[in-house]
């Protein structure tokens, strides 16, 4: 039966508390606690005459209002928000175990509007929690099985990269994986390698989009001593690294028309020559071509030759960014929390329902690897055993708030011209238009993320809307 101080009769009210499933609780004006109902003696240990009299202190709760429980009502948050709505935390019970529970607040004020007091709820989530521990080690057995090498999908999209990669490692043919950023182009090049009967040799990657058409051609050809400023001795490029392995060129699409006619020779005549020689040297390669643009209409376009394109497609892989395979989400989640957890030591379990709603709500245009930074950045801010919403990355949040019918904005068909137009109260509009979300700003006006936060920093744009 509720214990409550200064009261011998026991009316419908108490009645109705004694019957509650959930813990209830209620402070006077100085945060001491006048009441305590069985439930709430269950869930926490204390018995009420151990409770009656003290601060809510003694439950020790992890995450109110974003941080422990202060000292005193007066430092307590619920005095400026009035109310806590469903927030989940943990209490630390009578002996010292952390209990998973749903809180809610409630003032109570006289008919003047003077605070008499507070109501608290206590929902106990141990069921719950359990049930998302096993769910986030049933995705975790799940990503497992549905899992090439470093690669994890279940969904269909996903099972057709798995069977190309099976079957193409079976082969010696050349491949062309195709993608946008982040999809892992280069974990599909390797679980390629190192599934075949090359796998004893070495796996070389070269980013052809990072290097000058000088360097690129040394990088891949090899140089001889005294053939340029700088070449102080001979040296073997990628290919001759390559013999007998796999070579990976990344970003082919990025690559010259000269380096594009020695590329079509090389694959051709299985030989390379080094620059500043004439000497051929034949080399025991497989090819694996990757990029994120289409090359078949750089082929139409004239900026990429039309027989290399097809010497390199032999056996193409399309690879499907993250939001067509939606379902891989979760599996990829589990996945990289498991990482973290191994990397920092921590104890995080899953995802609140608020920030599983919006990862899977969010377009993901960095794919996979954004994926994985977002979970990083959300173990840095995390405090409980649950990433809550606010843990995450602030564009990925910002998509919880955007308008939900964004007025069309014309989009010009030379993104190059785009890019010129682009001025402070041009960026300042779309930003507007896009709640403040710099990857579909990047998308809409030709710029990289990074050129987004470069210019609003130059033009002292603040980082969130106004407001």
């Amino acid at each position: 039966m509720i214990k409550k101080t200064g009261i011998q009769e026991i009316g419908f009210a108490e009645l109705l508390l004694d019957s509650m499933a959930e813990g209830v609780f209620t402070l006077d004006g100085k945060g001491k606690i006048t009441s305590w109902n069985p439930a709430l003696e269950r869930i926490s240990g204390y018995a009420a005459e151990e409770a009656i009299g003290k601060s809510c202190g003694l439950l020790q709760f992890n995450n109110c209002f974003g941080k422990t429980c202060p000292s005193g009502i007066g430092e307590c948050g619920i005095l400026g928000h009035g109310r806590i709505d469903g927030k989940e935390c943990f209490l630390k019970n009578r002996s010292g175990d952390d209990i998973p529970v749903l809180k809610s607040a409630r003032i109570l004020r006289d008919s003047n509007g003077m605070i008499q007091g507070v109501v608290e709820t206590v929902t106990d989530l141990t069921e719950l929690h359990k049930a998302r521990q096993d769910a986030e080690a049933a995705n975790l057995k799940l990503g497992e099985m549905h899992r090439l090498d470093r690669i994890i999908g279940a969904s269909r999209g996903m099972q057709e990269v798995f069977f190309a990669i099976r079957a193409s490692a079976a082969s010696d043919v050349t491949l062309l994986i195709q993608g946008e950023s982040g999809t892992g182009k280069e974990l599909v090049a390797g679980a390629v390698h190192y599934n075949s009967n090359r796998s004893h040799g070495p796996f070389i990657a070269v980013n052809c989009s990072a290097l000058s058409e000088s360097v690129l051609e040394s990088e891949l050809f090899g140089h001889a001593k005294g053939s340029f400023t700088g070449a102080v001795r001979d040296r073997a490029g990628r290919f001759e690294e390559a013999d007998s392995g796999t070579l990976f060129l990344d970003e082919i699409g990025d690559i010259s028309p000269a380096i594009q006619v020695k590329l079509l020779r090389a694959l051709q005549e299985k030989e390379v020559e080094r620059v500043g020689e004439s000497k051929k040297r034949k080399v025991d390669i497989r090819i694996i071509a990757a990029s994120n643009k289409d090359l078949l209409r750089l082929v139409k376009k004239g900026d990429f030759r039309e027989d290399l394109y097809y010497r390199l497609k032999v056996f193409p892989i399309h690879l499907p960014p993250l939001r067509e395979r939606k379902t891989d989400i979760p599996l990829l989640t589990s996945h990289f929390i498991s990482l973290e957890n191994r990397k920092t030591g921590k104890q995080i379990t899953g995802l609140t329902q608020a920030a599983t709603r919006i990862i899977m709500d969010y377009d993901w245009p960095g794919n996979v690897r954004e994926l994985e930074n977002a979970i990083e950045h959300a173990f840095v801010l995390c405090p409980g055993a649950h990433i809550d919403m606010f843990d995450l990355p602030v564009e990925i949040r910002q998509m919880e708030f955007r308008p939900e019918s964004v007025p069309p904005v014309s989009i010009k068909k030379n993104p190059q011209s785009a890019r010129k137009d682009l001025t402070r109260e041009h960026l300042l509009e779309v930003l507007s238009e896009c709640g403040w979300n710099k990857a579909e700003v990047s998308r809409r006006v030709g710029y990289s993320r990074a050129a987004i936060w470069k210019y609003m920093k130059k033009w002292n744009i603040p980082s969130d809307p106004p407001g």
